[in-house]
């Protein structure tokens, strides 16, 4: 295929059979040809991403070539770009050969188009145009294009693949193509040409969606919004406290200790962060459960804060996983801090001043070989939680091993983090010198959530409730009869009822 930029330099080869158009500061571009494995044609209004990526994926054996592409000669490559074979002609000529155009120009050059509304009247357009902003217009992109060429049959789609996805393949990037309108063949068209091409045709209905295709590309994680404003209420949280029991208080009786703010209130604020929000993944399940038993039936829609809750566990999981791994590389980063050196040198001069020759504590020992290495074992756990979560390993694993991993494993994650805090605490919990302003130590009120969860499901691991918990979740509803006659000997239906519970 051939590609003319703005400013290339054209052969003269080139020159004889292409025609440029030019609107201000506008080029309109050769139209590109495809042959796809249907038999049919489709053009490109080039735009180059586009154009070179569509190319990469026919040339790859995904879309055979046409019978209008120059043969023989070896492929070139100029400044990196993959270099394409195609008959280079007129646009209305290009036109004429095909039914499906990929218009892939932006929205205020659609107007460029109209010298070819003739030619173009029964073909199929495809727009995989977006905004560049979040309903920027009171119409989508592929509205307006059908208001101007009101004889073609305008489809949204690939608007949603970047021109990545479509060089690498659909095992690299998102497989999902997003197609709508209102006319169902050319939807079928389109959606088998998605198909050669690697891709998974996804039908979002009418022309009225659109709007909220051309919406999809512009947004910035918004799943993610709601977990990591928690995480950061926490963290701010945690960190105000923190740096009133370890900076402030000190400071006002003589000491100053503002040096601990970059490294050790950091240190102190990430695993409690990362410990709650571990406990608020299985918190909502916890809820939902209680509600289901309370109403007796699983059919009863849970209140909208919950299922919110529900829907954003992953995003809150892996911010936990994310807070964790810092909190451990912080960590291993304390004795390579200068402060640090100072204060053992100082400890060891104090105890040469002292005359102490036996400094060991075992109680102090074994509390920190036990909780180190509970934490370490938590984060491994952590981990794999957090990679099983990714889309690719997800859809590798069955119904059973998603929820063994994510459920089980995660459970005795949460288990074995309450027993790494547990051991850091140890005993400070009830030494009156750790009541800082009358404030309790920090890791006392990280225990408040974790330990409702970890102490609800083991109620509900009991027999008596896990037994009425499946039997809700299997379809029992609490209070629903279904009345039913039984038949006499004789054949006939006797008038007694019977109600069965069900």
């Amino acid at each position: 295929m051939a590609y003319l930029e703005p400013g290339q330099k054209k052969t003269q080869s080139v020159q004889a059979k292409q025609k440029l158009y030019s609107h201000g500061n506008v080029i309109t571009v050769v139209i590109v040809c495809l042959w796809f494995f249907t038999g049919e044609t489709a053009c490109v209004f080039p735009w180059f991403p586009f154009c070179s990526s569509s190319d990469v994926r026919r040339r790859h054996g995904q879309t055979p070539p046409g019978p209008s592409q120059r043969g023989g000669g070896p492929q070139h490559r100029s400044h990196g770009r993959p270099h394409c074979r195609a008959e280079v002609t007129f646009q209305a000529e290009a036109v004429k050969k095909t039914d499906v155009i990929f218009v892939a120009v932006f929205r205020e050059h659609y107007s460029t188009l109209c010298d070819l509304a003739d030619v173009l009247a029964g073909k199929i357009l495809v727009d995989v145009s977006n905004n560049t902003e979040i309903n920027h217009h009171k119409e989508s992109n592929a509205e307006y294009l059908a208001s101007l060429f009101p004889a073609c049959t305008v489809v949204k789609g690939f608007n949603v693949i970047s021109a990545w996805t479509l060089q690498s393949g659909a095992r690299d990037g998102n497989k999902q193509v997003l197609i709508c309108s209102n006319n169902q063949e050319a939807k079928r068209i389109v959606a088998e040409i998605a198909q050669v091409m690697g891709f998974t045709p996804v039908d979002m209905g009418c022309m009225s969606s659109a709007c909220e295709i051309e919406n999809i590309p512009l947004r910035l994680l918004p799943a993610w919004k709601i977990p990591i404003f928690l995480a950061l209420g926490l963290f701010l949280f945690f960190f105000t406290y923190n740096l009133v029991r370890q900076v402030i208080h000190p400071y006002i009786r003589g000491q100053k200790k503002f040096y601990k703010i970059p490294i050790e209130v950091v240190n102190t604020t990430l695993p409690c962060v990362a410990y709650i929000m571990l406990s608020l993944v299985y918190l909502p399940g916890v809820l939902a459960a209680c509600s289901q038993l309370y109403y007796g039936t699983k059919y009863r829609r849970f209140p909208d804060w919950l299922d919110q809750w529900l829907r954003h566990r992953k995003q809150i999981g892996l911010l936990s996983f994310f807070c964790a791994a810092l909190h451990a590389v912080y960590s291993l980063c304390l004795p390579m801090r200068r402060s640090h050196r100072y204060q053992l040198i100082e400890t060891a001069v104090k105890q040469a001043m002292e005359k102490k020759t036996d400094v060991w504590v075992e109680e102090e020992v074994w509390r920190m070989e036990i909780y180190i290495s509970v934490g370490i074992i938590a984060l491994g756990l952590l981990s794999l939680l957090a990679i099983t979560s990714l889309p690719s390993i997800a859809n590798s694993l069955n119904w059973r091993e998603f929820s063994f991993v994510q459920s089980t494993l995660g459970f005795i994650a949460l288990l074995i983090s309450t027993l790494h805090t547990l051991t850091y605490g140890w005993s400070r919990a009830f030494d009156e010198n750790q009541y800082k302003f009358y404030l309790p130590p920090t890791y006392t009120l990280t225990l408040l959530v974790p330990c409702t969860v970890i102490l609800a499901r083991v109620i509900f691991s009991l027999p008596c409730i896990q037994q009425r918990l499946l039997r809700i979740r299997r379809g029992w509803e609490k209070g629903r009869y279904v009345k039913f006659v039984l038949p006499s000997a004789t054949g006939e239906y006797s008038s007694g009822e019977t109600s069965s519970n069900v």
